[in-house]
């Protein structure tokens, strides 16, 4: 499998992100204040607004006296951007305005972090036997903005910027470490940097790059780009092509088997990558019993091991190909 040599063509068609991107920048001026805006960072927005320009062989900004400025081209699009996300709206308006109350509808930031899950749901069933768990795994990607959508009840997700409309609990911290094959020369280096990593091939989850922390806290800083990307589906998948010596990839020490044969972790830069889980509920709707109930199960289970626990070599349970529900 030359997973290096495959490369991803984008499709011309925009995306609904692009025309958020596009309003918001119209509206303030400037990528920095978008970034506020819309919970991402600037060099992510700065890398989304590219893609949207390549997507479409125009330019939509140009830069005039510190402030972007739309071109033509843009005010155009703006036109449209404007209308498609006022009809949105008023969809998700229309679908919340008459909620479930059986239903809690659950993603996280990562398509395999379901291994606590087992565990807890037997208790919760007993207690609300007549509410429906669904894992909504289309969400799992931008779980913040699927919440304030009304498209979740509940978001898992890291690093949770802090503002009125999201209400959070902490749950727990883990660290993003670089996983290699046994015998690779990163294998024993005390921790890697961005420039380290620029030559090797990487394997990533399959989803845009300002969502993937590798790129947004290790190459964007350093103002880097790694040469080769392979973007990978599953959690398993990554880990077997990194013991294969495909290439290497990066995951918390949990997400990986106990038994580690052939896989060998190092931390990502000299300060190491740590992150802060949460429970996240949208902070303008009374949380019910059941989804109280959840998050306290939640909680339980998170402080009295402090952190998730390291993947099965063979686990059971709630996988990420699922349809998406349980009961």
């Amino acid at each position: 499998m030359m997973l290096n040599r495959v490369h991803v063509k984008l499709p011309g068609m925009l995306e609904l992100r692009h025309f958020k991107l596009i309003a918001a920048v119209a509206d303030t001026g400037s990528l920095a204040a978008a970034s506020r805006q819309l919970h991402l960072t600037s060099s992510a927005l700065s890398h989304q607004l590219r893609d949207a320009e390549e997507r479409l062989g125009v330019q939509l900004f140009q830069r005039r006296q510190r402030r972007l400025l739309l071109t033509g081209s843009g005010e155009k699009l703006l036109v449209s951007a404007r209308r498609v996300l006022s009809e949105v709206a008023q969809a998700e308006a229309i679908c919340r305005a008459h909620p479930q109350d059986d239903l809690l509808r659950l993603s996280t930031g990562c398509y395999t972090v379901y291994g606590w899950l087992p565990p807890i749901l037997g208790r919760w069933q007993a207690e609300h036997p007549r509410v429906e768990l669904r894992i909504v795994l289309e969400a799992t990607r931008q779980p913040l903005g699927a919440l304030l959508n009304g498209e979740l009840d509940l978001a898992l997700t890291t690093d949770v910027p802090r503002q009125a409309r999201l209400a959070q609990t902490a749950l727990f911290e883990d660290e993003l470490m670089l996983v290699v094959p046994e015998g690779h020369a990163l294998a024993r280096r005390a921790h890697v940097t961005a420039r380290e990593l620029v030559s090797e091939n990487l394997l990533t989850y399959a989803a845009p790059r300002e969502q993937l922390d590798i790129f947004t806290r290790v190459f964007w800083p350093e103002g880097l780009e790694p040469q080769r990307v392979s973007p990978v589906p599953l959690t398993e998948a990554l880990i077997e092509l990194v013991r294969g010596g495909v290439g290497v990839t990066a995951l918390p020490e949990w997400m990986l088997p106990a038994q580690r044969n052939g896989l060998h972790t190092v931390r990502l830069t000299p300060r190491g990558i740590r992150r802060r889980w949460s429970a996240v509920t949208r902070a303008s709707r009374q949380r019910s019993a059941p989804l109280t109930y959840f998050i306290q199960l939640l909680s339980e289970r998170f402080s009295l091991q402090g952190k998730a626990r390291p993947r099965a070599a063979s686990r059971k349970g709630i996988q990420p190909n699922m349809e998406g529900r349980a009961r």
